[in-house]
């Protein structure tokens, strides 16, 4: 099928927007957070994955056209690791982040937090972060359980050390008007959440660092395992973690103190909870396309710049990593 603007020709395995644009890269990972691949049937997902197959070997049925090619890729991506060839429980799926992320988002964010309440609070939003950075590392080599329990204290400790020594900190600010002490309160979860997520990050991958990751040729083929390719790797994935929590755990905070001012809520205190869940919601749908984009996943690095073994083995200028996500 001729290549449109509206549908280009399919490429197995390439993405179907062009990943050197900021713009085509947030086309791409808004297609990969769809929550609506939540609920894709195992039916569905096998149709998906024997098409895709049919395609490789030259032996797809007549009258398939790319868009059906396309969103059968985007549903597969979605559900299965590309290093493992295994599903992806729901909850740790990029797709599944939003959903299941937003609840823990809110009660970061509620007010009058006790030092009990924001230890809880950081330690479901780390967990959630642990499993999910685990979920989608790149998997070209084995992680052992020992690192993966490392990894997660480590995140853990440190989110819940930062948000509880601030909290004491604000608390003891006497100089502070009990309005100006909220509202920084609120924003207390942000310094917390993105140093625990850089921890988070560089902790749950750190084996990449030690052992490599693979990268590939222009045909896909492994040239080598390369720790300058997994510190690039993890450096652009922590740098998103950073950037991602930002808006979410800044704008609901200012948003709130001015919604809450309103006659109407002020009237109708019932609805502050439902008022701040929504504006959480649409805070983190919008903000974790942007981040994720700021980097492709299948990253390139110049061959020059990686360890001379791999540079000997190949006539490639530059060579394709999973970056992860």
């Amino acid at each position: 099928m001729a290549e449109s603007a509206a549908c280009p020709a399919f490429q197995l395995g390439r993405p179907r927007y062009e990943q050197g644009s900021f713009l085509g890269r947030l086309r791409h990972f808004i297609d990969v957070i769809d929550p609506s691949t939540l609920f894709v049937s195992e039916k569905r997902l096998k149709e998906c994955v024997k098409l895709l197959d049919d395609y490789k070997h030259g032996e797809l049925p007549p009258g398939v056209s790319d868009l059906q090619l396309w969103e059968a890729q985007k549903i597969k991506q979605a559900i299965i690791h590309p290093d493992t060839g295994e599903k992806i429980f729901m909850p740790f799926r990029m797709s599944g982040y939003v959903p299941f992320g937003t609840p823990i988002v809110i009660g970061l964010l509620l007010p009058n937090q006790t030092v009990v309440s924001t230890i809880i609070w950081q330690w479901l939003n780390q967990s959630h972060n642990a499993c999910v950075n685990f979920a989608n590392r790149n998997a070209t080599k084995p992680t052992p359980t020992s690192e993966f329990l490392q990894g997660y204290v480590g995140a853990v400790t440190s989110a819940v050390s930062i948000a509880v020594g601030l909290n004491v900190l604000i608390q003891k600010a006497n100089r502070l008007s009990p309005a100006t002490r909220m509202i920084i309160q609120r924003l207390v979860p942000f310094p917390a959440v993105a140093s625990a997520n850089i921890c988070n990050v560089g902790l749950m991958r750190h084996s990449e660092l030690s052992e490599g990751i693979d990268v590939l040729d222009d045909n896909g083929n492994v040239v080598g395992s390369s720790k300058i390719a997994a510190r690039h790797a993890i450096t652009e994935t922590a740098f998103t973690r950073v950037v991602l929590p930002m808006p979410i755990f800044v704008l609901p905070p200012i948003i709130m103190s001015y919604l809450e001012r309103l006659r109407f809520l002020q009237s109708n205190r019932r609805l502050l909870l439902p008022v701040h869940s929504l504006v959480c919601l649409v805070t983190f749908g919008l903000s974790l396309p942007v981040a994720i984009s700021l980097f492709p996943q299948m990253s390139q690095i110049e061959v020059s710049s990686l360890e001379p073994e791999i540079a000997m083995a190949t006539d490639c200028k530059v060579l394709t990593y999973n970056k992860g996500l």
